[in-house]
């Protein structure tokens, strides 16, 4: 079965430590976490550095580096700093960046970045961003054209981007070191509606299997055993579950039932 790692996105209003407490107490294989460069500490690494190591989960990615025009890359660096003192595996990229041609330019330069820390930087594309789609991630990914570029599948942006499904099992294996993985309603919203958009994104999702997506078949695309890093930003879940490990326990528990039905 897919290890799965908990997404900072599922537990949003904590910090480092309660979230990595949250993905040992729900059983989750490995976590994720949420770095903001401005607000991030060295005591803030210590003390994420001594809740891994008690633990004894590994970070499977830090996010995110959001790429704009104008963006300070000192500050997107050191997300990848951070997570390469934590032993991270990757880093979550986006952009905003209308130009493509300067979105692989910066990507390449954050993989030269990342280069002898075991990072890999994944672009994440959606429609809420300048990479709308998967053709789109992909053209950018082969300009950047180096080793340590990487690709992040998340299904609800697979299926608002109407990205083709069976492209993903055509995909090169090598640009996919890990995936999200979340189910959402069948409505999808107006592409014209940003805050319809966001509210979908980071209020909607649903738990696998509960929703409308076509789960199994990008599933199916994805490569055997690919580590899940389950991204289910949920308002119902942040209702329901208040505390944190008992919200993680509930994502986790659901997620295995419904790989175990679809393995």
């Amino acid at each position: 079965m897919n290890p799965i790692s908990l997404a900072s996105g599922v537990v949003p209003e904590f910090g480092p430590v309660e979230t990595i407490r949250a993905a040992q107490f729900g059983g989750f294989d490995a976590v994720g976490l949420w770095v903001d460069p401005e607000t991030w500490t060295d005591s803030t690494t210590r003390e994420a550095r001594t809740a891994l190591a008690d633990t004894g989960l590994p970070l499977l990615d830090v996010e995110v580096i959001w790429i704009q025009p104008g963006s300070d890359m000192a500050l997107h660096k050191k997300v990848i700093d951070v997570g390469a003192e934590l032993g991270a595996q990757n880093v979550l990229c986006v952009s905003s960046e209308p130009d493509m041609d300067k979105t692989a330019a910066r990507l390449r330069e954050l993989c030269v970045h990342a280069e002898g820390t075991g990072l890999r930087v994944a672009l994440e594309f959606g429609i809420f961003t300048g990479v709308k789609n998967l053709t789109m991630a992909l053209g950018v990914l082969d300009q950047v054209a180096h080793p340590l570029r990487a690709l992040l599948i998340d299904p609800i942006h697979v299926d608002r981007s109407q990205s083709s499904i069976a492209d993903i099992a055509r995909i090169p294996r090598e640009l996919l070191p890990y995936a999200q993985f979340c189910d959402a309603p069948a409505k999808r919203p107006d592409p014209a509606n940003f805050p319809a958009i966001i509210e979908d994104a980071i209020d909607l999702r649903e738990q696998c299997g509960e929703g409308a997506l076509a789960l199994v078949d990008i599933y199916k695309g994805l490569p055997p055993g690919i580590p899940l890093s389950i991204e289910l930003r949920s308002k119902a879940l942040r209702d329901g579950f208040p505390d944190p490990g008992e919200r993680a326990k509930a994502v986790a528990e659901a997620t295995r039932r419904w790989l175990a039905a679809n393995a």
